[in-house]
């Protein structure tokens, strides 16, 4: 029996969103569940695992039945500048503060478009990490460094 796939794109979506649903489900297993009423750390990524996943299974599914664009290159460039960006502020959020990482992630991940203008990105990086500060810490009040090692928090 051959399987015929009409929509390749929606197809490996699918599939992509079924793995990293079930890796969420995967992981958070080992966490105690809870109940609704009062949730346990694995209650959120195990319900969101499973509904990442559902969604996957008809993505998946519509590939296999309606007509689609065919699979064009992976654009590898973009893919990981978007990964750096999102390490980069990972790593810099502690010791840099939000404001040098939030202005990292904006930068690298515009830098992975081709149409990269730097004046509007460090406008853009700017706002984003001013919109950031008051959100974060000003109205959610969380714990982390505006300035990091470059000023008094």
């Amino acid at each position: 029996m051959r399987i015929s796939v009409r929509n390749p794109k929606d197809l490996w979506s699918g599939l992509l969103f079924i793995a990293l649903g079930l890796a969420f489900v995967f992981i958070a297993q080992d966490y105690p569940m809870g109940a609704a009423r009062r949730m346990g750390p694995a209650y959120f990524p195990i319900i969101l695992g499973f509904v990442l996943a559902g969604i996957g299974l008809i993505v998946a599914i519509r590939g296999l039945l309606f007509e689609g664009e065919p699979l064009g290159s992976i654009a590898i460039k973009p893919a990981a500048l978007v990964t750096l960006a999102t390490l980069a502020f990972g790593i810099l959020i502690r010791e840099s503060g939000i404001i040098a990482a939030v202005t990292a992630l904006v930068l690298i991940s515009a830098s992975a478009s081709s149409h990269f203008r730097l004046v509007p990105s460090l406008l853009l990086a700017f706002g984003m990490a001013a919109f950031c500060v008051i959100v974060f810490i000003v109205g959610l009040g969380l714990p982390l460094p505006v300035l990091g090692v470059f000023g008094v928090n």
